[in-house]
């Protein structure tokens, strides 16, 4: 068993969010924040993690994933505001689940 999450990350003004799959949250957000992987979170600034799920296998954080990636915008911010309205960046505020 290994810990895999499905994070949700925005900008400074929540105006684009991403969704991601990994199984070292500390190690992906870290690069998010330090924009050290080319791509679409660098473009777009998005350092900020506001939503998280935990999964014991990588096969349900996957299939997971895929699942809110469908969602409309206003799905995922309805997913996001149950369990973080404010947006604030949890990691910042060390609430990640180890």
């Amino acid at each position: 068993m290994k810990n895999c999450y499905i994070y949700i990350i925005t900008n400074n003004n929540n105006s684009v969010i991403y969704i991601g799959v990994t199984s070292d949250i500390n190690r992906r957000i870290y690069e998010h924040k330090n924009k050290l992987i080319p791509g679409f979170s660098k473009k777009y600034n998005l350092h900020k993690l506001i939503y998280l799920e935990y999964y014991n296998q990588i096969e349900d954080a996957i299939l997971r994933e895929k699942q809110i990636k469908k969602f409309s915008r206003s799905k995922k911010e309805e997913l996001i505001n149950q369990l973080n309205p404010n947006w604030i960046d949890i990691f910042e505020h060390g609430q990640i689940p180890l």
